[in-house]
């Protein structure tokens, strides 16, 4: 195989999908069709990092069923090459907020029990001074450094918006304190994207792809961000959460009710930060049709709002404040 030529073909491909970290180019082969991942090189760095996507897709493939196979890595250029996974994505027939068929549930589940299984022996080294097994409480301070500091390196250009929607001064002041009264609980692989998009469904099985954001971590801050990033219906969301207590071992969700809370208010404050940024960006971009717009204006004070229950204020943030606000912005083109 032509590693490279493949390369070139992925950067050439005009239908190529992209996130915020990844481009993702699906390329035929005499050996059939394979995913081309190339890395951003502008991205802004906004969830903690700990491992490179290709070390842990080698890792974890002894332990879970349902991940993309790596077939090729290349350091210069960055790019790798993973099997192809035919299915539909679970955002395009259920969108964040509905119900998600059934199995998915379990699938998603199931792939936690799998990850709580892995040795962290068998994963790659961690970033010197990561902490230990069970130190939740340091855990917890470490995400939400990252957060501090979005926030702290945004501030100057972002200032007047964060004003304008009604951040405190300290966004992170609710959950300063909570961090030290985790509940130690032992450390899993924690795949730390797990949302919709980041989901297919083939054959009555979800298939997990997007592994770049992998963490050694506390369990309970997995279930968290899945629940904040699926919004799935209440009933779901219980289903989920009694299907995840009966897999776990149980010193893995021992005191999971408060932690888990408190990992959620850290993800909505977050959200709020990091999409303001991110969402004032793509509505700016030229050419964007105003249905697009008008949708990410809406999503952004929904997640706005969350953070303002969090902080104590009325959840009443309109989409015509947001709108007004994004006009103090870096990225706004001026009256």
């Amino acid at each position: 195989m032509n590693w490279h030529a493949l390369y070139d073909a992925a950067l050439r491909k005009p239908d190529a999908a992209a996130g915020y970290y990844n481009r993702n180019a699906a390329l035929d082969t005499p050996d059939g069709r394979v995913n081309v991942r190339i890395p951003l090189a502008a991205a802004d760095v906004m969830d903690v990092r700990v491992w490179r996507e290709e070390e842990v897709l080698a890792a974890v493939r002894p332990y879970v069923d349902y991940a993309p196979e790596l077939r090729h890595v290349s350091h210069a250029p960055r790019f790798q090459v993973q099997s192809f996974i035919a299915g539909d994505i679970l955002n395009d027939f259920s969108p964040r907020g509905s119900a998600v068929p059934d199995h998915v549930i379990g699938d998603t589940v199931g792939l936690m029990e799998q990850l709580a299984a892995i040795p962290q022996g068998k994963m790659p080294p961690l970033p010197d001074g990561w902490p230990a097994s069970g130190n939740s409480p340091v855990f917890g301070q470490r995400l939400a450094q990252l957060t501090r500091t979005i926030h702290a390196d945004h501030l100057a250009e972002y200032g007047r918006v964060f004003d304008h929607f009604g951040f405190p001064a300290d966004p992170l002041a609710p959950v300063n304190e909570r961090w030290r009264a985790l509940t130690p609980r032992p450390f899993a692989v924690l795949h730390a994207d797990l949302h919709r998009k980041n989901m297919i469904v083939t054959a009555g099985s979800t298939w997990f792809i997007d592994w770049e954001l992998a963490l050694w971590g506390d369990p309970v801050y997995e279930v968290a961000l899945h629940l904040h990033k699926m919004d799935y219906p209440q009933g779901q969301r219980e289903d989920l959460l009694c299907q995840w207590r009966r897999a776990l071992p149980p010193e893995t969700t021992a005191g999971w009710r408060r932690d888990l809370e408190t990992y959620l208010w850290h993800e909505r404050i977050k959200s709020a930060i990091v999409d303001t940024v991110r969402y004032s960006k793509q509505v700016a971009a030229p050419g964007i049709d105003p249905a697009t717009r008008d949708g990410l204006i809406a999503r952004l004070a929904k997640k706005v709002n969350a953070a303002r229950v969090v902080w104590g204020h009325v959840p009443d943030t309109t989409p015509a404040r947001i709108r007004s606000g994004l006009r103090y912005g870096p990225t706004h083109p001026g009256p």
